[in-house]
């Protein structure tokens, strides 16, 4: 199989400069308002993206360095399978975030509920299309438990060690 290159179009700027007591996802009441940078021979690509209240952020968990196909992820002290949760160190280190678009200014997008590292390459912007990408019944397997924490938890170092 060919190997697949991928070549950033921004970066993403936010408050959090360390991995450990950042939030774990885009919903934690720890997330934060956040800039997206994107390189300018990419942006007449975001034309009709401010009709969207919300967008897909697509980036390269820049730091992650190892994987395991077995881990403890961040709401649970259990092993999981790796592909049964979000854990940042992964074969393809690609990482995704719904974040509310504030606002757009010339290449630059404002958004909200960041959760990603400062300096994080941008992969790719998808428009969020709630009819797409709803699925009414869906179940969400072992984090059923952890539900209640999904908002209060935060990261520490066990993926960054």
């Amino acid at each position: 199989m060919e190997s697949v290159i991928l070549k950033p179009i921004g970066v993403i700027r936010s408050p959090f400069t360390d991995v450990k007591s950042m939030p774990i996802q885009p919903v934690s009441e720890n997330s934060a308002a956040g800039r997206i940078e994107i390189f300018p021979e990419f942006a007449a690509g975001l034309t009709d993206v401010e009709g969207f209240s919300h967008v897909i952020l697509l980036y390269h968990f820049h730091r992650s360095q190892t994987y395991s196909l077995s881990v403890t992820p961040y709401l649970d002290t259990e092993p999981r399978g790796l592909f049964a949760t979000r854990a940042p160190n992964r074969p393809n280190p690609i990482g995704l975030s719904l974040v509310r678009l504030v606002r757009i200014e010339g290449s630059h997008l404002h958004v909200e509920n960041i959760d990603v590292l400062d300096g994080t390459p941008l992969l790719d912007i998808k428009p969020h299309v709630p009819e797409f990408d709803c699925a009414p019944g869906a179940r969400i397997g072992w984090l059923e438990k952890a539900a209640a924490d999904m908002r209060t938890k935060v990261a520490d170092d066990r993926f960054h060690r």
